[in-house]
């Protein structure tokens, strides 16, 4: 076998690894880490396969089984991404009409501690005109230089620190029984409670940003997992119309996010609409979608962009959605789960040892 040959069956073999990873259950930060990057995974499998047929004579059972495997783990990645393809079908209809009582507009935006640029994002605040600003790793730093929002912005909730989690609520709509939670961590805060829509329409809020599984942050999956699994679990329980936001530190096609959807019955505005990748801003070829807005169905969509960079390593998120009631009867909500989910659920809730009972 030449030195070309063993290189390629060499990266085949390693390529495999990804899609062997995810199959599992395991929680470790190395092995989650494959849910990110299956867009990148793909083309690198691509990448290979083709190198493989170029320079490998595919003749025996080892060699025809690598390249079977290699399509099977291509098809797998695809799979998962592919909802958020525009090939797929949009699941949350777009809404037609001028009326705007019934709007309500959403700013995310991951601003980095160390970054400085507070003019970039307030400058972004007066283009969009948000109702809501979410911004995260903002510490007392940020709260000041972000004070003259303020004026617009009369109800905020403020929880600035200094770990990178603090995070500030800035709304021009009225706010109520809002409350600061620390769902699983002590050093994790997170928003809840709600806002009113210019029609009176009462929406309830979560405001999230759970720590991503890394050998700085978190060895496991485990608390990001439970912090948003719980609230999940308890959007269901509600029956209101909600809202959920933030950095989830998680894609949208994990295992987790899928049944974080399936167990609240939310929906994503992205699905059949592009993949929105606001994390990493500093390299083009290493995105993936952090940054989410997900709400029930009886909202559709105005408008969704992923805005310009504030200097920070996140791109911030807009979205603009109605509120409109009869969406409910015409819009596919995800499948709920089955029995073997919600068991899987409840362990990993239970695994991350949740300080309140309810959201």
């Amino acid at each position: 076998m030449e030195v070309s040959e063993i290189i390629v069956t060499i990266l085949g073999i390693i390529m495999l690894v990804p899609t062997l990873a995810s199959i599992t259950r395991f929680d470790h930060w190395w092995v989650r880490g494959f849910d990110f990057p299956r867009i990148q995974i793909s083309f690198l499998i691509i990448s290979i396969l083709i190198a493989y047929l170029l320079f490998v004579d595919v003749s025996n059972g080892w060699e025809i089984s690598l390249v079977v495997l290699l399509i099977f783990s291509l098809f797998y990645q695809a799979v998962r991404i592919y909802p958020y393809t525009t090939l797929a079908k949009k699941t949350v209809k777009s809404f037609n009409g001028d009326d705007t009582k019934n709007h309500i507009s959403i700013l995310v935006s991951n601003v980095l501690s160390t970054n400085n640029r507070h003019d970039k994002l307030i400058d972004l605040v007066k283009s969009k005109k948000p109702d809501l600003l979410l911004t995260l790793e903002t510490d007392n730093k940020w709260e000041s230089g972000l004070s003259e929002l303020e004026k617009d912005y009369k109800y905020t909730v403020k929880v600035p620190l200094e770990n990178q989690y603090g995070m500030h609520l800035y709304s021009k709509l009225e706010l109520k029984d809002i409350q600061v939670k620390y769902l699983i961590d002590e050093e994790i805060p997170s928003i809840h409670g709600h806002v009113i829509i210019p029609n009176g329409h009462v929406v309830k809020i979560h405001c999230l940003h759970p720590k991503p599984p890394s050998p700085s942050e978190d060895l496991t999956s485990t608390n990001r997992d439970a912090e948003l699994l719980f609230v999940g679990r308890d959007v269901k329980k509600d029956k209101e119309t909600v809202l959920v936001l933030g950095d989830l530190n998680d894609v949208a096609w994990s295992r987790t996010t899928r049944l974080f959807q399936k167990i609240s019955g939310l929906m994503d505005p992205r699905l059949g609409r592009g993949f929105f990748n606001t994390f990493n801003t500093k390299y083009l070829f290493l995105r993936w979608p952090l940054d989410h807005v997900f709400h029930t169905s009886d909202f559709t969509l105005v408008e969704i962009e992923r805005l310009k960079s504030i200097e920070s390593d996140h791109f911030p998120m807009f979205i603009k959605l109605n509120y409109e009631p009869r969406a409910e009867r015409f819009q596919e909500k995800p499948e709920g789960a089955d029995e073997e989910e919600e068991e899987w659920a409840e362990e990993k809730i239970n695994n991350g040892h949740p300080t309140e009972t309810d959201v």
